[in-house]
Formats: C-alpha cells, structure tokens, sequence
C-alpha cells in the first residue's frame, strides 16, 4: 500500500532521517507500521532537531515538502495566492500515486487537500481532525469549512473522519477517537498521593495565550497567599514565557515555580508522577492529551470545557471542569486539599479510565482503520 499523508506541521532532515514533532510522529509511525510506502507533503523547516522532534520509522518515505501559507495580513494573504498553485499540484500528484489518502485537520495545508480530495471520489481516505469538532465552538473560517467538507458524503467519498468526542452528528463517516501516548509495558503501579508536605501542581504544553499559563501561576501565588504549599512546575515554551517571568520575580516566587522549557517523554512522565494536580486552563483543544497523560499517573486535572474535556472527564467524576478565573480554579483546588478522600476517589477513577487508552488499542484501531474493518 502506498500511503499519502498531507500534514501542515513542519518537518526536518537530519542526516537520513525525517523528522516532526514527538506526538505527531509517535502517532504517525504507529499508521506506517502497516503499508509499504509512504509518501509526506508538508513544510520544511531548516531549524534545528529539538528534543520534542522524532523521526520516522520507516524505510521508504518520499518528503515532498511544499511551503507554508497564512492568511493573517493582507501581505501574508498575497504572497500565500501566489503559493497555492504549487501546493495544489503537489498534493494532487501524491494523491494520484496514492492507494490510501492521509489527511490531518485543521491546518491551511490540510484544507487544501480537503479540496483536492474531493477530485478522488474512489480513493480510500482517513482524516484526522486533531481540533476541536465540538459544532458550537467558536472557530475560524478555514476550521468551519474543513469540518462542513469532510464531514459532506456528497463531496467527501470513502472517507473515515476521527474526531475528538462523541457530537451525535448524523454524518455516517464520523467516528469519535482517542489519542494514547503509553503502551501496556509502561503501565506502573503510583500509590496514592497525600497532602502532608506539599502540594504539587504541574503545567504540561506551549505557553502562549491559548493556554492561559500565566493564570495558573497566579492559582499558586493565590494559594501561597492562603497558607498552603502550593510549588508549581511548568513544562513548555512559547510567547507568554517573558510575562510568567516577570510575574514570577515581582511576586517572588522564583522558590516555588520553576520553568523547564521543553523535556522529552520520560521528563514529563516523572513530573506527572510527581504532582497532585495537572493546572490546564486551555481555551481551545482537540484531544489534550496532557489531560489523559496526567489521569494515566495519578494526577487529578483541573481544566476547562473545551472540546472533548468534559467527556474526558465524565463532567467531573475524573477530575473538575472550571470556569477559567482565579477564584473559581483557587476554591476547586482547596476543596480537594480539605476533603482529601474525594480527591483520591476521583483520582483513582481518572487512573482507571485512562489506562484503558493505550498505544496497544490506538494501534489495533488504526489496523482496522487501513484494512477498512
């Protein structure tokens, strides 16, 4: 089987290998384990391999790599018309060679190749769409008009779209699905977790406004203020990070939250292990996959209802959904620190849910997936 996968993230060469972003290509290498070609159309990008960039594993990967588009100002706009054509033929000649079409939503270059799909009515396609498909959500254009082709059987044949969370949408092509970062051997045994010497709150993702890190700084600043030992580690990078540190030395809480930039898996995996509360305010998600990851380790979430989170969290039974504002994330927080059997009751059914959504089942999913099971 030849594979076409159409993707908007960027991805790098590093002596023979191809790289992208971890999750992205953990993922991806699992689809891969079963045809026998793959051929990529993506961006390029010439920076450096990060330590949360992975290669692929595989021996026949043709990268067609295409430039990026945006459509954020006028001058962005002008200078991405002039793109399409190239990114158009691109996509339309893998698609042409392909026996199975890959397509990963939302993105400008995942938008493309829902138009050109529609050119290849016979071809088997899959789509992951890795945002929110919540249909009340507010959302750019482009995201509504992926979601209104893909999920349209007139325009959109032989297609299975994976979606995040259960929408009761009549389209028969949508399946709700689930993202794993953890196989059945890493299944660890975590003892229950106590308050009786600190408290450990845990932030795991890109710090930029989206995100709302620099709230849950102030979560821990407001619980330091009311006595208790809030410490609070962050893992991640982005915009927002010169306002967390300036917030962090005028507060004086240099003691207490640490920023660690970007780690690798088995990084956060201990930082997971480590905490009692996942802190994650996100105003946008697709599958947070932090939200499951911290669940898989005995670290309750507190996030918000975005997405598939409330789901995820069966509306409060494996963790709290909460109105993104200091007083509300501060009480929810001190409600579990009083009442600390509640807190392991849910803790213990976020542990069990989430350890049902391995790699083991991802990987058996996505073999039904490509043998049209």
């Amino acid at each position: 089987m030849k594979f076409s996968i159409i993707s908007h993230v960027r991805h790098k060469k590093h002596k023979d290998g191809l790289f992208a972003y971890e999750p992205y290509v953990r993922e991806m290498n699992l689809w891969l384990k079963y045809v026998e070609e793959v051929e990529i159309v993506a961006p390029f990008s010439l920076s450096k391999i990060r330590n949360i960039d992975a290669i692929y594993n595989h021996d026949k990967i043709i990268f067609n790599k295409v430039p990026e588009i945006e459509f954020t100002s006028v001058l962005k706009s002008l200078l991405s018309f002039f793109k399409l054509p190239i990114i158009l033929f691109t996509i339309f000649k893998a698609f042409k060679n392909a026996d199975h079409i890959h397509l990963r939503c939302p993105g400008n270059i995942g938008l493309l190749g829902c138009f050109v799909q529609i050119l290849f009515p016979n071809k088997i396609k899959t789509a992951k769409y890795a945002g929110n498909w919540d249909p009340n959500s507010k959302q750019p254009f482009s995201y509504k008009l992926q979601k209104w082709i893909l999920k349209n059987t007139f325009l959109t044949k032989k297609m299975t779209v994976l979606v995040y969370g259960n929408w009761h949408v009549t389209s028969k092509n949508i399946v709700p699905f689930f993202t794993a970062t953890y196989r059945e051997t890493e299944k660890e045994d975590i003892a229950s977790k106590d308050f009786n010497d600190k408290i450990n709150l845990l932030f795991v993702g890109t710090l930029s406004k989206g995100k709302q890190p620099l709230l849950s700084v102030k979560v821990v600043d407001e619980l330091r203020k009311l006595g208790y030992k809030a410490y609070f580690n962050m893992y991640g990078e982005g915009e927002e990070e010169t306002k967390i540190k300036i917030y962090i030395s005028d507060n004086n809480l240099e003691t207490y939250i640490t920023l660690h930039g970007n780690k690798d898996k088995e990084a956060i995996k201990l930082a997971y292990q480590k905490a009692h509360f996942l802190v994650f305010l996100s105003k946008s998600e697709g599958w947070p996959k932090v939200v499951a990851e911290a669940m898989f380790w005995k670290c309750l979430p507190i996030s918000t209802q975005v997405s598939c989170i409330p789901e995820m969290l069966n509306h409060g039974e494996r963790g709290s959904v909460v109105t993104p504002k200091l007083d509300a994330v501060t009480n929810e927080i001190t409600y579990y620190i009083k009442n600390q059997s509640i807190y392991k009751e849910k803790v213990q059914k976020a542990y069990d849910w989430s350890r049902i959504y391995t790699l083991n089942k991802f990987e058996t999913e996505i073999a039904k997936l490509l043998n049209n099971k």
